[in-house]
């Protein structure tokens, strides 16, 4: 059985097949997305009568260095570390409530028109979304970035009133749990 000569109709309709794939081979090659390969966020509570550190190294995150955006969640029931166990599940239960709100997230953009393939240190604020216990709040936090030959490190410390985020501190524990919670990161992007 001889093959149908092609209509014009399907030969456009190949043409615009393979233009749009060449178009998305392209723009996957123009995007420069790196993942998290190593993390360490850690939280302090410091109150008068009372300091509570906790610690995850399971963030999880994608850098598009091309457009300097960013996306990172934190599994909140990776934390580990508190002064004793029922510490921990009072931090999972009644403050994070983790069972309902499982992720803390950060999603946003660098603000500074920096190359993030030009190795060197340099001073940026990334501009986001910081999501925690479902409540949102854009947020602007001053970060370090140190891009080397394999990636990119990006290190911050910054505080985060608990209240922002619909947390309440009961007052039998005010002195012993901060309003003011310090939070830092040290993520390493790579491919």
């Amino acid at each position: 059985m001889a093959a149908r000569p092609a209509t014009p109709a399907m030969r456009a309709a190949i043409i615009a097949i393979a233009l749009l794939l060449a178009a998305a081979c392209a723009q996957a090659q123009e995007r420069d997305l790196v993942r998290v390969q190593r993390s360490t966020v850690r939280f302090t509570s410091e109150a008068p009568l009372e300091t509570i550190t906790a610690t995850t190294t399971e963030a999880k995150g994608i850098l598009d260095r091309s457009e300097r955006s960013f996306a990172v969640q934190i599994p909140v029931v990776a934390f580990e570390g508190f002064n004793a166990p029922l510490q921990r599940e009072h931090f999972q239960e009644n403050y994070m409530v983790s069972r309902q709100w499982p992720m803390a997230t950060f999603t946003g953009r660098v603000i500074e028109a920096v190359d993030l393939r030009a190795p060197g240190s340099q001073a940026v604020r990334a501009k986001g979304e910081l999501t925690i216990r479902g409540t949102t709040k854009e947020r602007i936090i001053p970060c370090t970035l140190d891009v080397v030959d394999n990636g990119v490190r990006v290190r911050s410390s910054f505080e985060v009133p608990v209240a922002d985020h619909g947390i309440r501190i009961p007052r039998v524990v005010q002195q012993k749990v901060s309003a003011v919670v310090r939070v830092e990161v040290d993520l390493f992007f790579a491919p």
